[in-house]
């Protein structure tokens, strides 16, 4: 291969990954150093990106659906690939369309309508467009429960399809009936449209709908919200119960949330937003809770990733904004967690930013000297680098790191303090200024002098996205860089960010990307 098919090769690469980077990050919401323009500057950002990937790569583009990228970007690369069919082969348009079908599958129904509304005022109406929704709205369990809980949706998608509802395929009738002719029919057959009927002018029937759709009824009935929420719980979906639960929790009410069920990065949340006081409390059962979330995420590679460190950035831009607020500092959390169990047994340490030894009481405080503790994860001395009396309380077991960053009572299992990491992972928005740009001096001279031969393997991962850069910040070149929005994708986060060090040509990512798309579309086991 000659060189200007090289660096074309490698420019089509960085394409590709930026683009995965920011469909991972970005949801066009306000980001902690954004401003007040920030939600706009990412829509902008992101407009461009898609259409930018979409006209150079449009394989890759559709093979994104694939990837572990965030509700939000799935949507729009879904109206993008429907609204510009014309553009792809009779191939590409069958591929698309099953990649298509399997993420409408995953999306939460909510915003499946919000994009179906999105199909309609685009005027994509299509055969193929009008097969999809018409699949999606087949497949749906209940009908009759989405008309009353996202009722504009199926309206505006039954217009747009055509959806007919002959007699005796019920409740398709009573759905039609509903949606297009309400007050015609004296009751329902279907409870929940019935219900719906009665909650008018019958309290009790008000804690039989949907949550969301009850709220507004039982305020109309002055309903004191403790007995609502009681009568409601058995119809609340999971969410909608560890939205309340976490309300009832941070207000002092009890410790009611049912954290066994809940997802690694949304139980990080959950603890950050408890006061101090709960926390010390609780410590038993949250930290229990968050490191059987964190071997539920790891599965299959629980403990076999080695020797592990991470430098975890709990500094005062992990606070996020007010869209998302203490997303990064969340997610810091979570993989510190999830890092311990990919870890082999008893060789993880967790370095945080601030110096704190007790992860279960950090908070967003303080620069971020990112570079000081890279030098403490890559060659600690004795006693580490921590600096005394740092810590925030007492200790929290073997997963969190003592002064030094050794477990509570022990040492590192794999003989001397100097013993370099298998893994070193660093968790950060990239912001390094204390001093600036001492991180990616580090990383530099480690990997060119020290360590030429990678015997450490070293990956960046950031949770915010960079709107003015295109792409999430990074410290170096040489160190792997990819975005992240829940510590549950970390494992195949880390597979793809290999593509980044320029060691593995665009044939490869390739070959990847077809073999995650056999496996998102049940073609094949993507081996």
């Amino acid at each position: 291969m000659n060189t200007s098919e090289s660096l074309a090769d490698l420019v089509a690469a960085e394409d590709v990954l930026l683009f995965v980077n920011a469909a991972i990050t970005a949801t066009g919401q306000r980001e902690f150093r954004s401003g007040d323009s920030g939600a706009m500057d990412q829509q902008l950002s992101l407009d461009f990106l898609h259409t930018y990937v979409r006209v150079n790569y449009r394989r890759v583009y559709a093979a994104s659906l694939a990837l572990d990228i965030n509700d939000h970007n799935a949507a729009r690369i879904v109206l993008a690939l429907l609204e510009s069919a014309g553009e792809a082969s009779a191939d590409e348009r069958r591929v698309e369309g099953r990649l298509i079908a399997a993420r409408l599958a995953m999306l939460p129904p909510q915003r499946v309508y919000r994009l179906f509304g999105a199909v309609r005022r685009a005027g994509i109406n299509n055969r193929r467009t009008r097969a999809i929704m018409r699949d999606w709205l087949a497949a749906r369990p209940d009908l009759g429960h989405d008309a009353v809980k996202y009722r504009s949706g199926v309206k505006t998608a039954a217009r747009h399809v055509h959806l007919r509802c002959p007699p005796g395929a019920e409740p398709l009738p009573e759905v039609g009936a509903f949606l297009f002719r309400p007050g015609k029919l004296p009751r329902y057959a279907h409870p929940l449209l019935d219900a719906w009927r009665r909650a008018h002018y019958e309290q009790g029937a008000v804690a039989e709908l949907p949550f969301t759709v009850a709220e507004g009824f039982a305020a109309r009935h002055g309903m004191k919200r403790a007995v609502f929420l009681e009568r409601a719980a058995p119809r609340m979906t999971r969410l909608e119960r560890l939205r309340t639960q976490e309300q009832r929790a941070v207000e002092g009410l009890g410790p009611d949330a049912d954290l066994a069920v809940m997802p690694l990065t949304r139980l990080a949340l959950y603890v950050l937003a408890l006061p101090f006081e709960q926390r010390v409390a609780r410590r038993a059962e949250l930290t229990g809770a968050l490191r059987t979330a964190a071997r539920r995420a790891a599965g299959g590679h629980a403990g076999s990733w080695g020797r592990v460190h991470a430098v975890l950035d709990d500094s005062f831009s992990s606070s996020g904004s007010g869209q998302k607020r203490r997303r990064p500092l969340a997610v810091a959390l979570a993989c510190h967690y999830l890092l311990e169990a990919l870890a082999a047994p008893c060789a993880y340490r967790g370095l945080w930013t601030s110096g704190r030894d007790d992860a279960l009481l950090v908070r967003p405080w303080g620069p971020t000297p990112l570079g000081m503790r890279i030098l403490d994860a890559l060659e600690p001395g004795p006693g580490g680098g921590e600096p005394d009396g740092s810590g925030d309380g007492e200790q929290d077991g073997p997963v969190g790191a003592g002064p030094g960053g050794t477990e509570p009572g022990g040492t590192e299992p794999d003989g001397p303090r100097s013993t370099a990491p298998d893994r070193l992972v660093i968790v950060s928005d990239g912001w390094d200024n204390a001093p600036a740009g001492l991180a990616g001096e580090v990383l530099r001279v480690w990997r060119q002098r020290l360590d030429p031969g990678r015997r450490t393997a070293v990956v960046h991962l950031n949770p915010v996205y960079d709107a003015g850069g295109f792409d999430v910040r990074r410290l170096t070149t040489g160190v792997p860089t990819a975005g992240i929005r829940d510590a549950e994708d970390l494992p195949a986060l880390v597979e793809i960010a290999r593509f980044a060090e320029g060691r593995t040509g665009t044939a490869e990512l390739y070959a990847y990307l077809d073999r995650r798309v056999a496996r998102f579309t049940g073609e094949g086991d993507g081996s």
